[in-house]
């Protein structure tokens, strides 16, 4: 027996079931967004305790209320130049899954912006830039007046890095 894959071709109906609440960030001058349904809170900047040989982005882990989280720079893991700390700098503590488990991750953002409700009229798919570029990791492109937010799918920005083992 044959097995048929259906092609993942966008369709209008993926598409509209993105729609919903985004928490809205800016790394460098551009602006992101993840689901909300993600988000387990957001903190201001706390020191984060350095673990040896790990990946150049994963600053290391914190410890918030008795549990200690993995920290991940979104600048450096998005191949972006790091800049210094401010008083807007935070991290958006996200609840991603694999292997039917749940973990805890914090994201280190420039700033936090706001959340907003982006119906699926407004979401385009990402753009295709050839082979060489992964775009898997954006859920699509947020229209937002005259602007555009790169919505995240936290799941796959944050897959493989296995950080499990440092929570």
């Amino acid at each position: 027996m044959t097995k048929t894959t259906v092609g993942s071709e966008p369709t209008a109906t993926s598409i509209t079931n993105r729609e919903g609440k985004y928490l809205t960030f800016a790394l460098a001058h551009e602006e992101y967004g993840l689901e909300i349904l993600k988000v387990r809170e957001i903190i201001g900047y706390i020191d984060v305790t350095a673990v040896p040989q790990t990946p150049h982005y994963v600053k290391g882990v914190i410890n918030l209320r008795g549990q200690v989280i993995p920290v991940v720079d979104l600048r450096a893991k998005f191949g972006m130049e790091t800049t210094d700390v401010t008083e807007e700098t935070c991290i958006i503590v996200v609840e991603t899954g694999s292997d039917n488990r749940k973990y805890s991750t914090g994201i280190v953002v420039d700033h936090v912006q706001e959340v907003l409700d982006i119906s699926g009229t407004n979401i385009e798919e990402a753009p295709q830039f050839g082979a060489t570029v992964d775009t898997n990791f954006i859920l699509g492109m947020g229209k937002i007046g005259d602007s555009v937010k790169i919505l995240l799918d936290i799941d796959q920005v944050l897959a493989g890095d296995n950080l499990a083992g440092l929570g």
